[in-house]
């Protein structure tokens, strides 16, 4: 029988559950690493450069193992990596700086997000590589 493209209510409570405990990782290091009004956003920065990376990484670790059940890719990416990095955060940060008259920090800060961004899922996807090719050698993954 061919595999519906409808999650299953498992994938459903995986993606919840994840989207729980990615919001309240980003929340602690928001509290622990406070943004006084008007500065840089190192903190959202550093949360979605080190997401991208661990998607990345997740991701092409995944394709090469595609027997990971459906329940914890979800649960694990659109679920907690989703909800631990959102670009809506960055948006508001440049909003917040263009409005304050900041506007080579925001544009910097843009970029910088782009290039990090990029650059990190670029290195979490060589490291995914890596990680699938050591595991097809060694034939440690678990179907589920």
């Amino acid at each position: 029988m061919k595999e519906s493209w409808i999650p299953t209510g498992r994938a459903w409570l995986a993606v919840a559950a994840g989207g729980l405990i990615g919001s309240e990782l980003r929340y602690g290091l928001g509290l622990a690493f406070p943004e006084p009004a008007g500065s840089v956003p190192w903190t959202t920065l550093w949360i979605n450069v080190v997401g991208s990376f661990v998607l990345a990484a997740l991701t092409t670790t995944w394709m090469a193992r595609p027997q990971t059940a459906f329940w914890l890719r979800a649960g694990l990416g659109p679920g907690v990596l989703g909800s631990f990095t959102t670009f809506s955060a960055v948006v508001f940060a440049v909003d917040q700086l263009a409005r304050d008259g900041q506007h080579a920090a925001w544009i910097a800060y843009l970029a910088l997000s782009l290039l990090l961004g990029l650059l990190s899922a670029a290195l979490g996807w060589r490291l995914g590589k890596l990680t699938g090719r050591l595991s097809a050698r060694g034939g440690t993954g678990s179907p589920q």
